[in-house]
């Protein structure tokens, strides 16, 4: 049948099988912040290529970049502004770099779930997504010491199975859904789940202004100041209304020398309003939880 075709319980189903539940936005964030700030970075890596199934050896070297350049130079940011953060990482990725991983963890930041190899779960039988999931679990479990409580799909990518993968692997949070600016919890079925949705959005996504592929009509058009002034905007608007701003950024999208500024200087810009918490977002989905 055709989507005109649907009866109203077909088209009903679809929309309330995941849905935003009650808002989970404190009054007050951690110590009396006005403003909770999540800094995230999706260590994709050669993920991108391999995911395809792609021997691009140009592909390949800039997902190296990211661990080799964009990595480094994102932790001594990170580091030098004592600021902590979420790095979201597919398997594949951790055991070609788990010496990434370990520093990462070392210097205090998270490391979550970011699939198998960056696939996309909707393109998967449900049975395989879940063993991906378990696997890529137990995997960075295994180089990090520390088992993942989040997960972001890969290319924001959300089965119908997903849920309840992330259901069996207990987690606290996900970070793949745009239902809010804020944090809220999942509801499945009409029914609440426990798990924290911490809202992404391609607007506070690096990658949808600087992406770039030669063989398709993919462009970077967007200057890097014009993207530093939009985080800033979402970030103005999130302390004003008392709020989150999370931002996703990517090792080898943002960690190259004309682009690193906007990571310096959008910390800069926050931290001129005094009343910020900068948290994992493992933190912060803990404090709205509680």
């Amino acid at each position: 049948m055709e989507p005109w075709e649907w009866s109203e319980d077909v088209w009903r189903a679809k929309v309330d099988k995941v849905r935003a539940g009650r808002s989970l936005k404190p009054r007050h964030w951690k110590d009396g912040a006005r403003c909770a700030v999540a800094l995230s970075f999706d260590s994709d890596h050669e993920t991108n290529e391999l995911r395809d199934g792609g021997n691009s050896i140009g592909r390949m070297s800039q997902g190296q970049y990211g661990n080799r350049v964009g990595v480094p130079r994102i932790l001594d940011v990170l580091a030098k502004n004592d600021v902590k953060a979420s790095f979201f990482v597919p398997a594949v990725s951790a055991l070609l770099y788990p010496d990434e991983q370990r520093r990462v963890v070392a210097e205090g930041h998270e490391v979550a779930l970011h699939g198998w190899i960056h696939e996309l779960n909707t393109k998967l039988p449900a049975d395989k997504e879940r063993k991906l999931h378990l696997r890529a679990a137990d995997t960075l479990e295994k180089i990090t010491g520390i088992r993942p409580v989040g997960m972001r799909t890969p290319s924001w990518d959300f089965s119908d199975s997903t849920l309840k993968i992330e259901r069996e692997l207990g987690l606290l949070y996900d970070s793949s859904l745009m239902a809010d600016d804020d944090p809220y919890e999942i509801v499945e079925d009409g029914e609440p789940t426990g798990i924290v949705e911490l809202p992404v959005e391609w607007i506070r996504d690096d990658a949808v202004y600087f992406n770039m592929n030669r063989f398709q009509a993919l462009r970077p058009y967007t200057p890097p100041t014009d993207v530093l002034d939009i985080f800033k905007r979402e970030f103005d608007r999130a302390y004003a209304e008392g709020g989150l701003f999370l931002l996703t950024m990517h090792p080898h999208v943002s960690g190259y020398r004309s682009r690193i500024f906007i990571l310096e200087e959008l910390i800069a810009h926050i931290r001129t309003h005094g009343d910020v918490w900068f948290a994992t977002h493992a933190d912060i989905a803990s404090y709205v939880s509680d």
